[in-house]
């Protein structure tokens, strides 16, 4: 019961998927982040079934990769592209770390935000429409699940900037021992399917994840003082992002290497 009370509060927090309601209290919340990247597993589901359905019925490249755009933020209900939008804004200001944590807390979107967030759904809208296979669709799908695989890892490792917020109340519950053994159970288990599912792609998509994880420690670190709900936001976007990237194009530098072997 602990568990399924954890799974609640993890998808209650952070997606729009209704759930029952419970006590929004420490012993709820206890596990949250392990089962945080269920809520990936939503996401992957649903573009994969959205590619099995393009794919019988013919529906064009420009609708599909719409789609699989809409997706992630319509489960989520922005909470991610919000965080995002917010490191965007205060790491646009120069300030200074106090600055920057302030900035972030405003509820107002600035330019930059815009402008970023465009670029962000132009180019992840034009790497889906290369999303040509089943395979490549389910290792796209994965990538929801690992990467915030990761970002559970970072939100109960790494030093909490602020000292209170959303993430705050949120690591404090948790049994960190306990989350990140769940996590860790996690991740290899959606790395084994996935270097299943293509070993070379695979390998690449899990190594640049965990660099990806390694450059936020760094930048959190340096330009905030540590992490925050936004930075954990603006994290799992990039990650998405660059997991995307690596699963399109992978395979075409691959297949080069092989003819010039």
């Amino acid at each position: 019961m602990k568990f399924f009370k954890s799974i609640i509060s993890a998808f209650a927090m952070y997606s729009r998927i209704p759930v029952p309601k419970i006590k929004w209290c420490e012993e709820n919340r206890r596990y949250a982040l392990g089962f945080f990247p269920f809520v990936g597993a939503v996401s992957g589901l649903l573009i994969i079934l959205w590619y099995c359905i393009s794919n019988k019925f013919n529906i064009n490249t420009v609708l599909f990769s719409a789609v699989c755009t809409a997706i992630p933020i319509i489960v989520t209900g922005g909470i991610h592209m919000d965080g995002f939008c917010d490191v965007i804004d205060a790491k646009s200001s120069y300030g200074n770390k106090e600055k920057r944590l302030e900035i972030m807390s405003d509820p107002h979107i600035g330019a930059f935000a815009v402008i970023y967030s465009i670029i962000y759904f132009v180019i992840q809208t034009g790497l889906f429409s290369e999303i040509k296979s089943l395979k490549a669709a389910a290792i796209c799908g994965f990538t929801f699940v690992l990467s915030r695989t990761l970002s559970g890892f970072a939100a109960v490792i790494l030093k909490n900037a602020k000292g209170d917020g959303s993430l705050y109340s949120f690591t404090e519950a948790s049994q960190k021992k306990s989350v990140i053994v769940i996590l860790a159970a996690i991740f290899v288990v959606c790395s084994s399917v996935v270097l299943f599912i293509n070993y070379v792609i695979g390998s690449v998509v899990i190594a640049v994840g965990i660099m990806t994880f390694f450059a936020y420690k760094r930048f959190a670190y340096k330009n905030f003082g540590g992490i925050t709900g936004d930075l954990e936001g603006y994290f799992l976007q990039i990650c998405e992002l660059v997991m995307l990237i690596t699963t399109v194009i992978t395979p075409l530098i691959w297949g080069k290497i092989k003819c010039i072997l």
